[in-house]
């Protein structure tokens, strides 16, 4: 568990030591206006600017070339996008040398008003490094129906694009076996540790922002006492 800039923490880990990646990273959005009482994060000045955190002017030629390098040979690495930064991920993506699979579709369950159509569902953009593999549970669909629900505390959410723990469990599941590693290095509110450590894997999450590492720190102490001991 690790607090930094993940394109300098992720520098300083080994080539070729990563089992799988799944991760949600920052990125444009549509410039909103202010939609009344659609609430949250939607009223909020950085949306309304195109972006959700103030770390999010990372592009992501900075980080998949390091993805491709830090994942073995024939493992997955499932990305989050938009349909603003979908060309953009798949672009980079293939350059890098990762094979396209597909996208999956996460069924959010709930509507964000937009500019023309609302928003009900996310991509999942799923690649592969070298060798094809299967995934362990090839009658999973592709469209993933995961209610987006969101952990709150006195009445706020904890993170605005928390990811929920079945979905990311899906993904870590199907791609990975007991005792690999994941790595997540937009961990956010540590939705990915906290899936891994369900489905008996290891996790390396790293995390810029000190607000979201001091969440990801009681959510993982939580389900692991005394993980950060000793410094980690």
């Amino acid at each position: 568990m690790l607090q930094g800039d993940c394109l300098e923490v992720m520098k300083g880990l080994p080539g070729e030591s990563i089992d799988l990646i799944v991760t949600d990273p920052p990125y444009k959005v549509t410039a909103r206006g202010n939609y009344g009482n659609t609430g949250g994060m939607l009223q909020k000045k950085l949306t309304m600017q195109g972006k959700i955190f103030k770390h999010n002017d990372i592009k992501p030629i900075e980080y998949i070339p390091e993805f491709y390098r830090l994942l073995k040979n024939g493992t997955h690495c499932y990305i989050m996008t938009n349909h603003v930064n979908l060309q953009e991920m798949l672009n980079v993506g293939t350059e890098c040398g990762f094979k396209f699979i597909k996208s999956l579709i996460w069924n959010k369950g709930n509507k964000i008003m937009g500019h023309y159509y609302m928003n009900q569902f996310e991509y999942i953009l799923f690649f592969r490094k070298g060798e094809g593999k299967m995934i362990n549970n090839c009658g999973t669909a592709d469209i993933l129906n995961i209610p987006n629900n969101k952990t709150k505390v006195n009445g706020q959410n904890i993170h605005d694009t928390e990811k929920p723990v079945a979905l990311m469990g899906i993904l870590i599941e199907n791609s990975s076996n007991l005792n690999d590693t994941v790595l997540d290095p937009f961990a956010g509110s540590g939705t990915t540790g906290i899936a891994a450590e369900q489905c008996g894997r290891n996790s390396i999450l790293i995390e810029i922002d000190p607000d979201n590492w001091g969440i990801i720190r009681r959510r993982m102490d939580s389900i692991h006492p005394n993980l950060f001991e000793g410094g980690k």
